[in-house]
C-alpha cells in the first residue's frame, strides 16, 4: 500500500467506528449529560491505553510532544463533541448533518493556507458529496439561530482539527484526543446522574467510549497524518452513509428512498476521490 492508500483506509475505518453510534445510543436510558460523561470516561481510558502501548514507556513525553497544536486539538474536539449534542436540541438532525457535510470544504480551504493543495477532482468530489447529503436529509432547513450557529461550530472545529493533525503530522495527536475526552468529562460531570445507569447502560457506554469514540479517533489520528485534511473530511462522510445502514441491518428499520439515494451519491463521491493515486503520493516504506 502507498502512504495515501493507508491514510484513506484508516480514515474509512474511523468513519465505520463512528457510524455505530446509532446502534448503541438508541438503547441508552440515561440523560444526555450522563451519556457524554460515561462515554468520555471509557474513551479516555481506551485512548490512554493506546498511547501507553504505542509509546512503550514514553507516555509522559508523548503528551508533552503534542505542543500547542495538540492543546488546540483537544479543545476543538471537545468543543465539536459538546456543540454537536447541544445543536441537536436546537436544530433538526438533518440540519446538523448538512453542516457536517460542509466540513470537507472548510478543511480544504484551511489547508490551502498551510500549503496543502487541493486537486480539481477533490473539489468535484466534495461538491457531489454535499449534494448527496442534501438528498439524504433534505437540505439545511430553517433552524434557530443558535442551532445553526452550533452546527457551524461543529463543522469548523472538526475541520480545524483535521488541518492541525495534518500540519503536525510529525507528532501523534492520540494524546490530544485523550485530553479532549477529559475536558468533555469535566464539563458534563456536574450534571451526571450515575445512579440512573444500569448494567446495560454501562455496557453500552463502554462500547461507545472504547470502540465508537476511542477506536474511531485512533484511526483518525493515524490516517489524518497521511492524506490532506480535505480528503480526510470527505472520507469521514461515510459515517453519515453507514449509520442508517447499520440500523437497517441490525434493527430492521428500513431507511427512506432519499437516504439510500443520497448515500449512494456520497459513496460515489468518496470512490471518485479514492480511485486514482495523487501524484505526490509515495510508496510506503
Amino acid at each position: 500500500m502507498s502512504t495515501a492508500q493507508r491514510g484513506r483506509l484508516f480514515v474509512a475505518l474511523a468513519a465505520v467506528a463512528w457510524s455505530s453510534a446509532g446502534l448503541f445510543q438508541r438503547e441508552l436510558s440515561v440523560s444526555t449529560a450522563t451519556q457524554v460523561a460515561g462515554r468520555a470516561v471509557f474513551a479516555a481510558v481506551g485512548l490512554f491505553a493506546y498511547v501507553a502501548l504505542s509509546e512503550r514507556g514514553g507516555v509522559i513525553q508523548a503528551f508533552r510532544a503534542i505542543g500547542r497544536g495538540g492543546i488546540a486539538v483537544a479543545i476543538l474536539v471537545a468543543l465539536a463533541s459538546g456543540s454537536f449534542l447541544v445543536a441537536l436540541n436546537h436544530a433538526s438532525v438533518a440540519n446538523v448533518l448538512f453542516f457536517q457535510a460542509l466540513a470537507p470544504i472548510l478543511a480544504a480551504a484551511m489547508g490551502l493556507f498551510l500549503g496543502d493543495p487541493v486537486s480539481r477532482r477533490t473539489w468535484i468530489a466534495m461538491a457531489i458529496a454535499v449534494a448527496g447529503v442534501a438528498v439524504m436529509v433534505g437540505g439545511p432547513g430553517r433552524p434557530s439561530l443558535l442551532g445553526q450557529g452550533l452546527s457551524l461550530v461543529v463543522s469548523v472545529s472538526f475541520a480545524a482539527t483535521l488541518v492541525i493533525t495534518r500540519h503536525r503530522r510529525d507528532v501523534s495527536m492520540a494524546p490530544a484526543t485523550c485530553l479532549s475526552q477529559l475536558l468533555a468529562l469535566l464539563v458534563a460531570a456536574p450534571f451526571v446522574a450515575p445512579s440512573a445507569a444500569g448494567a446495560l447502560d454501562v455496557t453500552l457506554l463502554a462500547a461507545l467510549g472504547i470502540t465508537q469514540i476511542g477506536l474511531g479517533f485512533v484511526f483518525l489520528t493515524i490516517g489524518g497524518r497521511l492524506i490532506p485534511a480535505g480528503e480526510v473530511a470527505l472520507i469521514t462522510l461515510l459515517e453519515i452513509v453507514l449509520g442508517p445502514l447499520w440500523v437497517w441491518v441490525f434493527l430492521a428499520e428500513q431507511p427512506s428512498t432519499a437516504t439510500l439515494v443520497g448515500g449512494a451519491i456520497v459513496l460515489g463521491a468518496v470512490l471518485l476521490e479514492a480511485r486514482t493515486e495523487p501524484a505526490s503520493a509515495q510508496p510506503a516504506a
